[in-house]
């Protein structure tokens, strides 16, 4: 009886906090809809998404290039970060000793802790000389890549080891009883097994890696062109709206706001995918 008691105004409480986080929501969703609205009301949104020239002094608001931009280095960086992440997540929980597994995953999670205009500092000064004696001028798409690969390992690399680590112990013992080797049992069994918890941390740092600002802001260049090369300088979404919303007003304010909009969409839209992936996990 007691617990009952107990129970009912926790379960308000936490009731209570999820429609205030739901409504706060809500609200930021209302603000960017308005303050966006005179840049994509009366069908001006399609021209503001298709076409490729951002020029706010001529009343030009076309952001396909930025969102080509930050979908090419999100792209890139998911490409780069999934097999590394995932072969990590291997190491850490079936072939990593004990105390080097603790060390490592520490190193995972501070690296996942540090502020992002650390990995921009660090890129800036180190890895776009490197690529200048490659190809100028250095702050290019690539370095966003890198850079941002970097940035969202540790998210993939530790979701990928939670669902690695929620194996069911009886397909593993299955495994063995078959004589699988390990090698086998991991690339067979537990990887396909864990898959949906693998998936849903890629979507993670998917979103991670669209919301990013300060990091690609210093090292991809910031030229608002559609991204012809690796080597090419571009501007993300994210560093357009840093760079301009300071001086912007009126329609070129807006665009910005639409801007933030679409982005927020995008990551709810990944959150969602994420959300439903797990569901389905949890119900197979």
């Amino acid at each position: 009886m007691l617990n009952k008691h107990i129970d009912k105004p926790v379960s308000v409480l936490l009731m209570s906090i999820a429609v205030l986080c739901g409504l706060i929501l809500l609200l930021v969703l209302s603000f960017l809809v308005k303050e966006a609205w005179p840049a994509i009301n009366d069908g001006a949104w399609r021209s503001f998404l298709v076409d490729d020239a951002w020029y706010p002094l001529e009343g030009l608001f076309g952001i396909s290039p930025m969102i080509l931009a930050s979908l090419a280095m999100t792209v890139g960086a998911i490409l780069l970060a999934l097999p590394l992440g995932v072969s990590s997540a291997i190491f850490l929980v079936f072939y990593a000793p004990a105390p080097v597994g603790s060390v490592y995953r520490l190193m995972l999670n501070l690296l996942a802790g540090i502020p992002s205009v650390i990995y921009g500092l660090w890129g800036l000064t180190k890895l776009v000389p490197l690529i200048v004696q490659w190809q100028a001028p250095g702050v290019s798409l690539l370095a966003a890549i890198l850079v941002l690969t970097l940035m969202i390992l540790p998210t993939v690399a530790l979701t990928s080891a939670a669902a690695l680590t929620a194996v069911p112990q009886e397909l593993i013992a299955g495994a063995a009883a078959l004589g699988l080797t390990r090698k086998s049992q991991i690339l067979l069994v537990l990887i396909p097994a864990a898959k949906t918890g693998i998936i849903s941390g890629v979507l993670l740092a998917v979103a991670r890696a669209l919301g990013e600002t300060m990091a690609v802001l210093m090292v991809a260049g910031n030229v608002v062109q559609n991204p012809t090369s690796l080597f090419a300088p571009v501007r993300a979404l994210t560093a357009n709206i840093a760079l301009e919303m300071a001086y912007a007003t009126g329609t070129h304010r807006a665009g910005l706001f639409a801007s933030g909009l679409l982005l927020t969409l995008l990551v709810l839209l990944l959150a969602w995918l994420a959300s439903r992936l797990r569901s389905q996990a949890q119900r197979g």
